[in-house]
C-alpha cells in the first residue's frame, strides 16, 4: 500500500479498545476539507416529506476520491436537482403515498416497493414486475404506508443494471407512536437528533462507463468496484450534508454520539441500515456493539411478543435488505484530567509518528480535553472528541480504486457530554 492510501493510523486506548487516532490520509484538498467540516455541518437524515412525490428518473455523474467522475442514474425530485442516492421518502403511517414517476432517460424504467403490499398503478405499460415509465413517459404508484419502518425503494426493470446504476432510494415510514419512535414499541424511542442513514452501494465503473457511451456490457465478466455509503466514498463521507463541492452527494455518513447518561442522555441513536448493491457487506462500529431492532420493516418480536433484538459487533448487511440498529457509547472509564488517572503513561511528542502531518487526535486522552501536538503537524480535532473507524469489514471494499483508506468508510464520532463546539 502506497503511503498516499494510508489514511489511519490508530494508537493508544478509546475506553476498551483505542483512544488516539491519527489519521494520514491523501493529501489533497478534498481530505483536508473533509477533516475541517467535521462536525461543523448536520449529518443526519435529511427526509422528503410526503406522502405524495413526484420524481423523474434522470442522469448525471458523481465524483469519487481518486479524482473519477461516475455516470449514474437516478429518481430525483421534478425541478429538483440530480443527486445519488434518490431522496430519502418519508411518510407517516397509515398514509396513502403516491409517487409520480417521469421518465427521461431512454429506455422503460419503474419502481418497486419492498415490503408493502396492496401497489396500484396507473398509466404506463407492462412490465416483469410493475407497470413502467416508457422513454419520455410517466406511471403513477399508490400504496398505503400500513408497517413502519426501514424501507428500499428501486427499479423493478432490468435491476441488475438499474438498481447498480443509481435507481434505488431510502423509504422511511414514521410509526404513529411518535417520530421519535422506530416503530409502535415504547422500548424503540431514540435521539430524535441522531438519526442515521447508511445505504451502501457497489458502483461497478465498467458497467457505468459501458452505459454512458451506448456499449454492451458482459456480466460475466469480472466487475471492479468502487464502495459507497450513501453515494460517497472515503473521506467524502465525513462532510456534512450538502456541502457546494459535493453538489450531486447530498448525504453526510458521519456518525455522532455522546456518552450515554441515564439522567441527561438516556436514549440511543438509530442508525437506519440499507443495501442496494449486488453484494453482501460485512459492517461494524470498530471497538463497539450494536443492537439490531428490526430488519427489512419489522421490529423483531417472537410470536408472543416477547423481544428477539440482539446485540451485533459485526452485521452482514445482504443485499436488498434494511436493519433498524440501536448504539449507545458508555463512558467505561470516564476518565477526566484532574480526578482519574490515566492507565497508561502517554509517550513523549518526541516518541510519536504523525504520519503525513495529520491527525484527529487532540492532544490528550481524556474526552473533551485539548493538548500538544507537534509543531507542523494540522489537527482536525475540534474539542477533544474522539474517533472511532466504522466500515466494511471486507477489507478490499475499504478502498478507492486500489487506494485505502476509503470506499464504504466513516467515522463515529464521541462528543463530550453537551455536544463538540469549537475551542476558541
Amino acid at each position: 500500500m502506497s503511503n498516499k492510501g494510508r489514511t489511519l493510523i490508530r494508537m493508544g486506548l478509546l475506553g476498551l479498545t483505542c483512544g488516539i487516532i491519527l489519521c494520514a490520509g491523501p493529501a489533497s484538498a478534498r481530505f483536508r476539507q473533509a477533516q475541517v467540516t467535521i462536525g461543523q455541518g448536520p449529518s443526519s437524515v435529511v427526509c422528503t416529506n410526503g406522502p405524495s412525490f413526484n420524481l423523474r428518473a434522470t442522469d448525471g455523474h458523481i465524483s469519487v476520491p481518486d479524482g473519477n467522475s461516475i455516470y449514474m442514474w437516478t429518481f430525483a425530485e421534478v425541478g429538483g436537482p440530480f443527486q445519488v442516492p434518490s431522496p430519502v421518502l418519508c411518510v407517516d403511517e397509515g398514509a396513502t403515498v403516491t409517487v409520480n414517476l417521469t421518465n427521461e432517460l431512454a429506455e422503460p424504467v419503474s419502481i418497486i416497493f419492498p415490503g408493502h403490499v396492496g401497489v396500484n398503478t396507473t398509466g404506463g405499460t407492462p412490465g416483469l414486475f410493475t407497470a413502467e415509465a416508457p422513454p419520455a413517459g410517466s406511471v403513477t404508484y399508490s400504496f398505503v404506508a400500513s408497517e413502519p419502518g426501514t424501507y428500499l425503494y428501486e427499479s423493478g426493470t432490468e435491476p441488475r443494471k438499474q438498481i447498480e446504476m443509481g435507481l434505488h432510494g431510502a423509504l422511511i415510514v414514521r410509526p404513529s407512536l411518535g417520530a421519535n419512535y422506530a416503530y409502535n414499541d415504547a422500548a424503540t424511542e431514540f435521539d430524535p437528533g441522531r438519526e442515521y442513514l447508511m445505504l451502501l452501494h457497489d458502483i461497478d465503473h465498467n458497467l457505468h462507463q459501458a452505459v454512458e457511451w451506448g456499449e454492451p456490457y458482459d456480466y460475466t465478466t469480472t466487475r471492479d468496484y468502487y464502495w459507497t455509503i450513501n453515494g460517497r466514498a472515503f473521506p467524502d463521507t465525513l462532510a456534512p450534508n450538502s456541502v457546494a463541492w459535493l453538489p450531486a452527494q447530498p448525504y453526510s455518513a458521519l456518525l455522532v454520539v455522546e456518552p450515554y447518561d441515564a439522567t441527561t442522555n438516556p436514549l440511543p441513536i438509530l442508525l437506519r441500515y440499507l443495501n442496494a448493491g449486488l453484494q453482501n457487506h460485512p459492517f461494524h462500529l470498530h471497538g463497539n456493539y450494536t443492537r439490531i431492532i428490526a430488519q427489512d420493516g419489522r421490529l423483531l418480536r417472537g410470536s408472543g411478543s416477547e423481544d428477539t433484538s440482539y446485540q451485533s459487533f459485526t452485521q452482514t448487511i445482504g443485499s436488498g435488505q434494511t436493519y433498524d440498529v440501536f448504539m449507545r457509547w458508555t463512558d467505561v472509564d470516564g476518565w477526566a484530567t484532574q480526578s482519574t488517572p490515566i492507565p497508561v503513561d502517554i509517550p513523549d511528542l518526541t516518541n510519536l509518528f504523525f504520519h503525513n502531518a495529520m491527525t484527529t487526535w487532540s492532544g490528550e486522552v481524556p474526552l473533551g480535553e485539548q493538548g500538544d501536538v507537534p509543531v507542523g503537524v494540522t489537527v482536525h480535532n475540534i474539542c477533544g472528541e474522539y474517533y472511532l473507524i466504522a466500515h466494511s469489514h471486507a477489507l478490499n471494499e475499504i478502498q478507492n480504486f486500489d487506494e485505502g483508506m476509503g470506499g464504504m468508510t466513516t467515522f463515529l464520532r464521541v462528543d463530550p457530554p453537551g455536544g463538540c463546539m469549537p475551542v476558541p
